[in-house]
């Protein structure tokens, strides 16, 4: 098995690339949807997340493939991307002032206490279901160097074509040597629209032949890959080990892959969570420390861990030190509103080094 090899930054503009959808979320706080009558709205995307928290936090040149709709949603999902500090590529959708194509909307409520979060979704005629192979120059892009691509499961569940896409974007982006990332990200709402979850494994099983590093938990590898595995309720989920047994057969299924990473996370309740992390590079394990976190918001914190353990490979750090800034990274996403990082990389790299929380003066 091949090392993960890290190709440098010289005569490349983008440190990383996504490819997914962008949407906007619709957050009432703590309120349920039918009580509120005010509602934050958030730019989101799970690939779009990880670009975007790469550009703010950790200063790198991260670009988004998605599609885009000539709207007013359109135009204020822009302006965000934009005020991100993430460079666009998208195939644009002429809306007709009625039905769409659409920019998605998801619906997620914060919870408290020991009222969970709900998330919904109105993905109706969403604009990047429509995206398919040939959607994008990839040839193009690639000629002015990018180092790292990376997509999710989230966008390959919304349409027949968008695993397609993905898996062109795979081929081109390696054959130009540069690391490929899935997030398994498996959601069962929509793969309820999609033929059910037993459909899911035979997607995500052609998209992972071209992947050098995949995240995702033990309930995405057992689902999303259709792997046998243990029963994940009757240990903890702050226990590696179940995780890390999968690695003989993960790999064995797909002898590609260079890492394998996850964030550990037992709920105590909405707003105290017990989080770690842990990474399979290489051939060898390491596991994150445990921090009792005070959760505000725990959207885009899976989003928030994979970005900084990505920086940390791109930035050449040792692997614990990766995994380290991961996990720092996505423990403090969770403290803030929204779904992308407001973080500084001083903040992340002292949480990471054994910070604490008393006051800066």
């Amino acid at each position: 098995m091949a090392a993960l090899s890290i190709p440098s930054s010289d005569n490349r503009t983008h440190d990383f690339l996504s490819l997914g959808a962008l949407v906007t979320r619709l957050d009432p706080g703590i309120i349920p949807f039918s009580m509120a009558t005010k509602y934050d709205l958030h730019v989101s995307g799970g690939e779009y997340n990880v670009a975007t928290n790469l550009s703010r936090c950790f200063h790198l040149n991260t670009a988004i493939a998605s599609a885009m709709v000539d709207s007013p949603i359109g135009m204020k999902v822009s302006n965000a991307v934009r005020e991100a500090g993430v460079t666009p590529y998208y195939c644009l959708f002429k809306h007709d002032g009625v039905r769409g194509p659409n920019i998605a909307q998801v619906w997620s409520d914060q919870g408290k206490g020991v009222r969970a979060p709900v998330v919904f979704y109105n993905r109706a005629n969403e604009a990047a279901g429509l995206l398919k192979p040939g959607s994008f120059n990839w040839h193009e892009i690639i000629s002015m160097g990018v180092r790292w691509f990376h997509s999710g499961g989230i966008f390959s569940a919304l349409s027949e074509t968008t695993p397609e896409l993905v898996i062109e974007a795979m081929q081109a982006f390696k054959e130009a040597g540069a690391v490929t990332s899935f997030d398994l990200n498996f959601r069962a709402k929509l793969w309820a629209t999609m033929g059910g979850a037993d459909k899911a494994p035979e997607v995500f099983g052609r998209i992972c032949e071209h992947v050098d590093v995949l995240v995702g938990n033990e309930e995405d590898l057992q689902f999303g890959l259709g792997l046998k595995g243990p029963d994940v309720e009757k240990k903890s989920k702050l226990d590696p080990s179940v995780f890390l047994s999968m690695m003989e057969t993960v790999t064995a299924r797909l002898p590609n892959l260079k890492a394998v990473a996850t964030t550990l996370r037992e709920v105590h309740s909405t707003n105290r969570h017990s989080w770690s992390a842990v990474l399979w590079l290489d051939g060898d394990s390491y596991m994150a420390p445990t921090a009792e976190l005070d959760v505000l918001d725990r959207v885009g914190g899976g989003d928030g861990f994979a970005s900084g353990l990505f920086y940390g490979l791109l930035s050449g750090k040792p692997p614990e030190e990766a995994l380290k800034l991961g996990w720092a990274h996505g423990a403090l996403l969770t403290t803030f509103p929204g779904d992308t990082s407001m973080a500084t990389r001083e903040q992340v790299e002292a949480f990471a080094e054994g910070g604490s929380a008393r006051i800066q003066r």
